[in-house]
């Protein structure tokens, strides 16, 4: 009887220490969908504004890529005279752009309403990103020590940082040049380009959106090298293979025939390549003065 005793109390105590497993799990869950419900809620009073002032936005921030006043294709007309003063080989007028071809068409009774819908929720989002950053820090913060904690201190900063420095290189640069040569390939004369407004805004937002999170390369291997997965002599051994593979994203973002457009998007992200190599050196030394101290 005394066994038995035993065992029923043993499995009451277990049972209750899966239970306190269960709760601390189910605690958790609870309040990481507290910090999404309000990284939500934040998203959703940007695309409210976004909704509200939509026609300036539509005018002077979606469409402005396809207009030729736009400020990228200033900067290209300027960038001619100055190879053409550097230069004769350089002709001015290659860089300025004249005209672009883009004509828009609705194909759907609702199109518009849901253009506006759709695209007012993408820029809340776009906006909203650095507070949902914040809150998932908040959420991963108390689960780490002092040290970690002061050694990631910046996360928000860094990462909302590199998240709306590419969001800019992908409107202002990689965005203009896909319209800019997109707009004018054709295949025949006798085909006309006629664009829906869903392509086009499916378009500006996926350049725009992909270039915020490949831009968050170097976050992304500070999280693997900090995990052991990556380590700076495995990037500088497999760099030519990540060169390879930048020219092939830079080729596909940007399908311009000349190399210098390739290269204006390729050299960004081959820059973020070396920093995301020096932030793997920076955590490996930070391993290696913590092993020897605690040796």
């Amino acid at each position: 009887m005394s066994k038995l005793g035993d065992k029923v109390v043993k499995a009451i105590k277990d049972k209750g220490e899966q239970l306190d497993g269960e709760m601390s799990f189910f605690g958790h869950l609870n309040a990481l969908r507290g910090h999404l419900i309000r990284a939500a809620l934040a998203i959703i009073l940007f695309a409210i504004l976004a909704f509200s002032f939509y026609d300036r936005i539509f005018n002077g921030v979606i469409m402005a890529p396809a207009k030729v006043d736009f400020v990228t294709y200033r900067w290209m007309c300027s960038f001619g005279d100055f190879m053409h003063s550097i230069s004769s080989y350089f002709v001015a007028k290659d860089f300025c752009v004249e005209k672009i071809n883009v004509s828009l068409i609705n194909t759907e009774l609702a199109g518009q309403f849901t253009l506006q819908l759709d695209s007012s929720l993408m820029i809340g989002l776009v906006l909203g990103i650095p507070y949902l950053l914040y809150e998932l820090w908040k959420f991963i913060k108390p689960a780490l020590h002092e040290k970690e904690r002061k050694a990631a201190s910046g996360f928000v900063f860094y990462a909302s940082f590199l998240f709306l420095a590419g969001v800019a290189f992908g409107y202002f640069i990689v965005t203009p040049l896909s319209v800019k040569f997109l707009s004018a390939y054709v295949v025949s004369d006798s085909i006309q380009n006629l664009f829906s407004i869903d392509s086009y805004i499916s378009s500006v937002s996926t350049l725009t959106m992909a270039s915020g999170l490949v831009f968050e390369l170097p976050i992304l291997v500070y999280i693997l090298a900090n995990l052991g997965i990556l380590t700076p002599k495995f990037m500088r051994k497999h760099r030519r293979y990540a060169i390879i593979i930048i020219l092939i994203i830079a080729a596909i973002v940007t399908p311009t025939p000349d190399a210098l457009t390739m290269s204006v998007v390729a050299l960004p992200l081959l820059l973020l390549y070396e920093l995301s190599i020096s932030v793997a050196g920076v955590v490996e030394k930070r391993k290696r003065k913590k092993e020897a101290l605690e040796a």
